[in-house]
């Protein structure tokens, strides 16, 4: 039994962050439950490219879209109507908690709010994720990762010091503000069972995005430092933690307890540099740190990356430097059993990323749902007939 069994999500999502949050939930056993709007083609990310599965053609093709709706229900609802107001207030009654990532002027106005909620369920939370909060000046502000990640510093502290300011490759402030919001919620949820009192709950992309700066945020804040771009995306103060020339290539190199640096002066055979009193410590490496970098790669370039790994295992903490290709090809990917096979709609079947936990049972592996695919059967539970289903589709209500 996955821990999550038995509670259930009504969220109002769409492409990334919130998505994202959810599927974790989802996977842990939640019944997620997508409610989308019908005249509109549903979450964006269904029409999200440039791949797709097949010819594109199943409003669940889209690869982007199944990277964070696996294990979902599809309901579409039009919000806006009544109809559809009064369907969303039967589900509540049935839910633990109703999440959403809409502009932060939205929820309110869609009657996603604890304010009206409560009224229906006492015990319903109400997780919201939005761009810059749903307060303030910046309330009915649009906003997006890369927008985070050049506002709250990340542009100063990634790539080389000589270069252009640099987003981080990846969209890690939706993603981790997706799973913020999960945990917030989960939180949540606990207690409105313990106490039966639910509440709103809030998270937003630029708050995690500044929270994310952490220690280089407090060194400015108390001292005045101002960290920039390190050489070789190298740490800030500890020496060596870099990446560093071999034979064939690179490779990432990390001794961040003091421990680490005699066994990689041992590993590679320069005994004599961890004894060195102009490197016994990390104040001292930091001090020599370009010298360092110059006799690390005179010295690692007798072997290539792959024999170093050998070398290193279990006593220098390393890692090579893989592009997409080869980090999704990597054996120990393929050992720890994290791609997941599902099966489209449709008979096709395509890999995913799985979720990064175990519970003690393998994640479920339903693809991500159809525009739609649950609304009958979710009608049908509430007690709707085939005939006001029909009723109710011929309005567009759902």
């Amino acid at each position: 039994m996955l821990p999550l069994e038995g509670v259930r999500v009504l969220s109002v999502e769409q492409y990334g962050a919130g998505p994202w949050g959810t599927q974790y939930l989802a996977d842990l056993g939640a019944e997620v439950i997508k409610i989308e709007n019908p005249n509109d083609g549903g979450d964006m990310g269904r029409s999200v490219g440039p791949y797709f599965i097949d010819d594109g053609s199943s409003t669940s093709s889209s690869l982007f879209f199944q990277s964070i709706n696996r294990n979902k229900r599809s309901l579409t609802l039009d919000l806006g109507r009544p109809e559809g107001q009064a369907i969303l207030h039967e589900l509540v009654k049935t839910a633990d908690a109703v999440t959403c990532n809409l502009r932060g002027d939205v929820p309110a106005k869609l009657g996603l709010t604890y304010e009206t909620l409560g009224e229906i369920n006492p015990r319903i939370v109400c997780a919201f994720l939005s761009a810059y909060g749903r307060e303030g000046s910046r309330q009915k502000w649009p906003g997006y990762d890369y927008l985070m990640q050049a506002e709250a510093g990340y542009f100063g502290v990634t790539g080389e010091p000589d270069g252009n300011p640099t987003r981080m490759g990846l969209s890690i402030v939706d993603l981790m503000t997706g799973l913020c919001m999960a945990y917030a919620a989960v939180a949540a949820i606990l207690n409105a069972r313990a106490t039966g009192q639910g509440r709103d709950i809030d998270v937003n992309l630029f708050d995690l995005a500044l929270s994310n700066v952490s220690y280089p945020a407090t060194w400015y804040l108390n001292t005045g430092h101002n960290q920039g771009r390190e050489p070789r995306s190298g740490h800030p103060s500890l020496t060596p933690c870099a990446q560093y020339k071999t034979k064939d290539g690179w490779i990432f190199i990390m001794c961040n307890k003091e421990k680490f640096w005699p066994a990689l002066c041992d590993s590679i055979d320069r005994p004599e540099w961890g004894t060195d009193p102009r490197y016994k410590t990390f104040k001292e490496r930091l001090e020599h740190r370009a010298e360092i970098q110059n006799l690390l790669d005179e010295a690692l370039s007798a072997k290539t990356t792959t024999e170093w790994l050998e070398e290193f295992a279990g006593t220098v903490p390393a890692a090579p430097i893989l592009d997409v290709a080869q980090a999704m090809d990597n054996p120990f990917v393929t050992e720890n059993g994290k791609i997941q096979t599902l099966t489209h709609q449709n008979g096709s079947e395509f890999r995913v990323l799985d979720s990064p936990f175990d519970a003690g049972d393998p994640t479920p592996a339903r693809p991500g749902p159809e525009l739609g695919e649950d609304t009958d059967a979710l009608l049908e539970e509430l007690g709707y007939d085939a005939a006001r289903i029909a009723a109710l589709k011929g309005r567009q209500i759902v």
